[in-house]
C-alpha cells in the first residue's frame, strides 16, 4: 500500500487551495466540462456557497483552512470509493487527505464524463 510521508502531507495541506483551483477547472474543460459543473462538485463535498467559495479563493487559504473551514461536509462523500493516485480511498488513514483526495476522484470523475448527477451520487 502506497502512503503518504510527513513532508508529503504537510507540503499537500500548505498548498493554497486557489493554486490548484485553476487545474481542476482546466482539467474538466479540457475534456468538455464547465468551470460551474467544477464549482458545484465543490459547493457538494463542502458546502460552501459561491460567495464562501470565492471568498476562500480571494483569501489564498491552505488546503487545510479549506476544509477546516467548510461549512458541511457531505455525509454522501463516504459513498466515493475507488482509487486516486495510486491510493485506494478506503485505506487512506489521515481524515484531511481523505477529503482532499475524495475532491480530486470527484473532479477526475467529472473530466472522465460521468453524468454530474452520478458524480454528486444523487440517489434516482
Amino acid at each position: 500500500m502506497k502512503t503518504e510521508s510527513e513532508a508529503t502531507l504537510k507540503r499537500i495541506y500548505t498548498m493554497k487551495f486557489s493554486g490548484v483551483y485553476p487545474h481542476y477547472i482546466n482539467k474538466a474543460e479540457k475534456k468538455g466540462r464547465t468551470k460551474d459543473e467544477v464549482d458545484a462538485v465543490i459547493y457538494w463535498l463542502t458546502g460552501y456557497s459561491i460567495k464562501g467559495l470565492q471568498k476562500q479563493l480571494a483569501n489564498q487559504t491552505t488546503f487545510e483552512t479549506f476544509f477546516e473551514q467548510a461549512p458541511k461536509m457531505n455525509p454522501l462523500r463516504s459513498l466515493i470509493t475507488g482509487t486516486i493516485c495510486g491510493v485506494k480511498l478506503a485505506e487512506i488513514k489521515d481524515p484531511l487527505m481523505r477529503e482532499i483526495r475524495y475532491l480530486d476522484k470527484l473532479i477526475d470523475e467529472l473530466a472522465k464524463g460521468k453524468k454530474l448527477d452520478k458524480v454528486l451520487r444523487k440517489i434516482s
